[in-house]
C-alpha cells in the first residue's frame, strides 16, 4: 500500500465531496465513498461495487484506505474481549468489548465498546496503566472510528453502546473525538445512536462547557474518584488545574444548557476514598445536578509499573464495595455498581499496550540498539513524539492542542 497518498478513511461526507471535486469528480461520488468506507468498511476501492471500474482504479492510484489492524485479542471468562490494534505508524492502542451482565433471550442486553482517543496519555493518573506510557500523539477520527469498525467485524452480535473511556483524555483531542462521534452517528453509517455514546473525562472543565455550548448530543461522564481536593490531587494531578469546585461549576453549566443527566465515575480504593465521610461528601457533590454514580472496583495494574506503582492502591473487599453503594442509595443517590470486567486478562486501561510495548522494546534493544536510538531521535525531530514538557503543556492547555494530528 502506498503510504504517501491521502487516506480517505475517517473523512466526513463534506470532506470526501471536496476530495472528489478536487480530483475532477462529481461531488455525489463523495457520498458514495462515505457509505462504502464507513458503513461497509471496505479495505480496497475494488470493493466499491457501484463505482465504475476505471474510477476504482484511478482512486487506488491517488488515494488509500487504511484502518487500525487488530493484532492481538484476549478473551475473558466473563465474555469481555480486549483487542490490541496497530496503527499505520506502528504504534499500539487498545479497545475493549464488554457484554452487560443482564441478559435478554440468553444474550447480553448491551454490548459496549470502550475506545481509545490518544496513544498514551499525559494526565498521569496514579491508578491508570496508560499513564506509564506518557503521551505519544492524538488519534485521528479514522483511527477512533476504526476501532469500532474492527471490533464490530469480529463480533457476531451488534455493538450497542460506545464509551470514549480507553487510552487518553478525550477532551485533549476534542476535535477528532467529536469528528469520530459524527461518523458513528451519521445516518449512512448506521453505527451507534448519540444517546448510546458517552464521553468520559478526567474533569477538564473547559471541554465540558464546550460540549454544552455546542449542544453535543452524546452523554457525559466525569471521573471523580475522590471527594476532597487533597486526595484527588494525589490520585489525579490534573486536579491542580481543575479542582472539584471548578468541575462542579462546569457540571452545573452543562446541565443548565443541555438538561442531561451526568454520570460520576468513582473507583473505590481500600482505605482511601471508601469511608462514611466519603459517602456523605459524595452524596452532597452529586446532588448539585441530576446525576448517577458509577461505583467501579479497582483493577490492579502493577504489571504496568515493574519498578513499583506511584501509589500503593488496593481494591476493597466486595462486601465493603456493596456496603458503600448501599449507603449512597440510603441517602437517595442513584448508584450503578459496575463489575470489574476482564480481571483474568489485561482489561484495565493501557495494560495490554504497555505489556506489548515493553516486549517490543526489549526485542528492539536486543536486535538493533543503535538503530533504535537513531529512530527515536528522528521521531522527535518530526514532532511525532511530544517531549515530557510538551505533554505536560498539553495537559494544562487543552484549547491549544492540534486537533487534527495526521500521520507524518
Amino acid at each position: 500500500m502506498k503510504t504517501n497518498t491521502p487516506n480517505l478513511f475517517g473523512l466526513s461526507v463534506a470532506e470526501l465531496q471536496d476530495v472528489c471535486e478536487g480530483a475532477g469528480l462529481p461531488r455525489f461520488r463523495g457520498e458514495q465513498l462515505f457509505y462504502w468506507l464507513h458503513n461497509r468498511g471496505v479495505e480496497t476501492f475494488d470493493e466499491c461495487m457501484n463505482l465504475p471500474k476505471t474510477l476504482r482504479a484511478e482512486l487506488a492510484t491517488s488515494f488509500r484506505i487504511a484502518h487500525p489492524e487488530a493484532v492481538t485479542e484476549q478473551h475473558s471468562t466473563d465474555g469481555t474481549r480486549k483487542f490490541l490494534l496497530r496503527l499505520e505508524d506502528g504504534r499500539n492502542i487498545e479497545t475493549v468489548l464488554i457484554p452487560s451482565e443482564s441478559e435478554e433471550a440468553g444474550q447480553p442486553k448491551r454490548l459496549t465498546i470502550c475506545v481509545s482517543t490518544q496513544v498514551g496519555c499525559p494526565l498521569d493518573c496514579r491508578f491508570c496503566a496508560t499513564a506509564s506510557m506518557k503521551l505519544k500523539r492524538n488519534l485521528t477520527p479514522g483511527e477512533i472510528f476504526g476501532q469500532y469498525l474492527a471490533v464490530q467485524k469480529r463480533s457476531a452480535s451488534r455493538v450497542t453502546n460506545l464509551v470514549f473511556m480507553g487510552m487518553g483524555e478525550p477532551m485533549l483531542n476534542y476535535e477528532n473525538v467529536m469528528a469520530a462521534a459524527e461518523l458513528l452517528t451519521h445516518e449512512k453509517t448506521a453505527a451507534i445512536a448519540a444517546s448510546h455514546i458517552t464521553l468520559s473525562t478526567a474533569g477538564l472543565a473547559d471541554g465540558i462547557r464546550r460540549m454544552a455550548d455546542e449542544g453535543r448530543k452524546i452523554k457525559l461522564a466525569i471521573s471523580l474518584h475522590a471527594t476532597t481536593d487533597e486526595l484527588r490531587l494525589r490520585l489525579m494531578p490534573i486536579n491542580k488545574k481543575y479542582p472539584l469546585a471548578e468541575i462542579i461549576d462546569a457540571a452545573e453549566y452543562y446541565h443548565r444548557l443541555t438538561r442531561r443527566r451526568i454520570t460520576w465515575e468513582y473507583i473505590l480504593f481500600d482505605g482511601l476514598n471508601d469511608g462514611v465521610d466519603d459517602v456523605r461528601r459524595l452524596a452532597k457533590l452529586t446532588r448539585r445536578v441530576p446525576s448517577k454514580v458509577n461505583i467501579i472496583p479497582f483493577h490492579p495494574i502493577g504489571a504496568a509499573y515493574p519498578d513499583g506503582m506511584p501509589m500503593q492502591l488496593l481494591s476493597p473487599p466486595r462486601a465493603h464495595i456493596e456496603e458503600f453503594a448501599q449507603r449512597l442509595r440510603d441517602v437517595h443517590v442513584t448508584v450503578m455498581l459496575r463489575s470489574s470486567s476482564g480481571r483474568d486478562i489485561d482489561a484495565a486501561c493501557g495494560q495490554l499496550a504497555v505489556r506489548e510495548g515493553a516486549r517490543e522494546g526489549q526485542t528492539r534493544r536486543t536486535r538493533a540498539p543503535h538503530s533504535d536510538k537513531h529512530s527515536e531521535k528522528h521521531s522527535d525531530k518530526r514532532g511525532d513524539i511530544p517531549t515530557a514538557d510538551a505533554a505536560g503543556k498539553e495537559a494544562s492547555t487543552p484549547s491549544g492542542l492540534d486537533r487534527h494530528n495526521p500521520h507524518p
